[in-house]
């Protein structure tokens, strides 16, 4: 199928690209940066402009004879800290809209976007109800990223009301980390808080885009959600000595390995076919042979 991937520069964006275009599918990547490699036809949209969102994802420009079957939506602020709390949210938000809203007026029933893993919580000052945490949970964003997020959903909820034969796949993903950032993880045993802020989970880059290929795939209606990370943590300690020192009382909810992720990834698992392929650990043991 004829994809465009909005953000399709960025790190995950990027891998996104490459795991669609080895599995035969034809990609447009649009967004604001131009990317360092030319993998595939490129156009420079500002989400924020609804006319210039509408006209890219219409596609004519470039192929008369061929218009756009689905979109992945990844152009963001990627997190909070980095412009003020307005922009964040003002950007994130009419960009989501923006892209979601010309998906319902060219008929694109097809729909995949970044949510996040903040909507579990995230910065977890508070303690979590249980581990491992996953879908159930009631959104609580706590800064004006996770709170345009939350909208987000929220949005994709009443598209699909509108429009009963589209779906919007809107996947958590985790902390995304390039192989390039695995060397660094041994570290983090040197400060266990510091990872603290996402429950010392992540999600491989190129597993994160396997999950959007299997939303784009998956044969299905309406708004989902799904969590996304790698079968593993962050770290070698074990998870209750974490959960003991930094959640004291906080219950797990089934017996988990002692270094399987702490946000659960069942459903896309059972649902979508999601199977993490790659895992910091394998290319740490590798570096040390």
């Amino acid at each position: 199928m004829r994809v465009l991937v909005t953000g399709g520069s960025g790190k995950l964006g990027r891998a996104t690209i490459k795991d669609l275009l080895e599995n035969g599918h034809d990609v447009i990547n649009a967004d604001t940066v131009e990317p360092t490699d030319a993998l595939c036809p490129f156009v420079k949209v500002d989400f924020e402009d609804m006319k210039v969102t509408l006209e890219a994802i219409t596609g004519y420009d470039w192929d008369h004879n061929r218009k756009t079957e689905a979109v992945v939506h990844l152009a963001a602020i990627p997190m909070p800290g980095r412009v003020p709390p307005a922009d964040v949210f003002r950007i994130n938000t009419m960009s989501t809209y923006n892209v979601f809203e010309s998906c319902r007026l060219l008929g694109i029933k097809n729909v995949v976007w970044a949510s996040s893993e903040t909507l579990l919580g995230i910065p977890y000052t508070i303690k979590p109800d249980y581990f491992p945490a996953d879908e159930e949970y009631e959104s609580r964003p706590e800064t004006s990223y996770s709170l345009s997020k939350h909208l987000g959903e929220e949005m994709a909820k009443q598209y699909c009301r509108w429009d009963k034969d589209l779906k919007i796949v809107c996947l958590r993903f985790s902390n995304v980390m390039d192989e390039s950032e695995y060397a660094a993880f041994p570290d983090f045993e040197n400060d266990p808080g510091s990872r603290r802020f996402n429950l010392w989970t992540y999600i491989d880059s190129r597993d994160g885009a396997q999950a959007i290929r299997k939303s784009l795939e998956w044969d299905a209606k309406g708004a989902e959600v799904f969590i996304i990370a790698n079968e593993d943590g962050v770290m070698t300690t074990p998870n209750k000595t974490l959960v003991e020192r930094f959640y004291p009382g906080v219950p797990f909810k089934r017996e988990i390995g002692p270094n399987e992720t702490l946000l659960s990834i069942e459903k896309a698992k059972s649902v979508l076919g999601y199977k993490p392929e790659h895992g910091w650990r394998r290319y740490v043991s590798s570096m040390r042979y």
